[in-house]
């Protein structure tokens, strides 16, 4: 039976988010986005760490696993693929920046619908919109899924075209970073690149799957900056996150590429 709630705050079905909390007020908190399937977050371990990691870096205390799962549970039943955004902010507190020296976290539990998505994202792969937007410098949130996304928002309201899947993100300098809801790999030959976050973007869960998947997939695994220029010229380009897995990019700008196997080959190892 599909339980109907959509979203869930502490713990309780009745329970709103105060206009005093800091995630409404400051953008105070962080969140993670997972598949549920059969009452059971996919990849839990990873996502659950993350969260923790991501927490500790703004100095919020997570909740515990055990806490949030049993919010999970309530909301997402045995017979459902659906789609859990999970929502952690420091709390209420007063007017200003400086946050309280003792705060509550808050934590909810949003339910959405599994995206539908098209059959030619699997079988020829997808397009990619550059973006005008660029993502600023900040070392210390670097990585980290934090609640503040204006930039995505903006680079988002660049195209309406059902043919754009994603858009890609450039820093300051030109470089690549990830797509607005995506982390992107380029392969040369055997080597698997993907940018170096350590400035600005966020280090995906799949993102770090698929590095640990490198052996595997026997290939090699490079961490480094990615000019657009040489973008281009990669052997192939892979897009990722936690919902779809991977897809292959099709086109960027006026660069086309044939169909490969890996992102097929990615899909399924991280389903196995």
């Amino acid at each position: 039976m599909t339980r109907s709630h959509t979203y869930l705050v502490n713990g309780s079905f009745s329970q709103g988010i105060s206009p005093l909390d800091r995630g409404f007020t400051y953008g105070d908190g962080v969140f993670r986005t997972i598949v549920m399937r059969n009452s059971v977050p996919d990849s839990w371990p990873q996502h659950y760490q993350k969260l923790v990691a991501d927490c500790a870096v703004i100095g919020i205390v997570c909740p515990s696993a055990e806490l949030l799962m049993n919010d999970l549970q309530q909301m997402f039943a045995i017979d459902e693929i659906a789609v859990a955004k999970v929502v952690i902010t420091r709390g209420e507190g007063a007017r200003g920046y400086a946050p309280p020296a003792v705060t509550t976290p808050m934590r909810v539990v949003i339910k959405s619908p599994m995206p539908q998505y098209a059959v030619n994202n699997f079988i020829h792969g997808v397009n990619l919109h550059v973006c005008e937007m660029r993502l600023s410098y900040q070392p210390k949130l670097a990585g980290i899924k934090h609640l503040n996304r204006l930039e995505n928002v903006m680079a988002r309201m660049e195209w309406q075209e059902d043919t754009i899947f994603d858009g890609l993100l450039l820093d300051q300098q030109g470089n690549v970073i990830e797509c607005t809801m995506s982390n992107i790999f380029a392969r040369f030959d055997q080597t698997l690149i993907t940018p170096d976050l350590g400035r600005c973007g966020v280090m995906g869960v799949t993102r770090q799957r698929i590095i640990g998947l490198a052996a595997m997939l026997k290939m090699n695994i490079e961490v480094s900056e990615i000019s657009m220029d040489r973008l281009l010229r990669a052997d192939e380009v892979i897009v990722c996150n936690s919902l779809y897995g991977a897809f292959q990019v099709a086109k960027i700008a006026d660069t086309t590429w044939p169909q490969h196997a890996l992102a097929k080959i990615i899909r399924s190892a991280l389903n196995t």
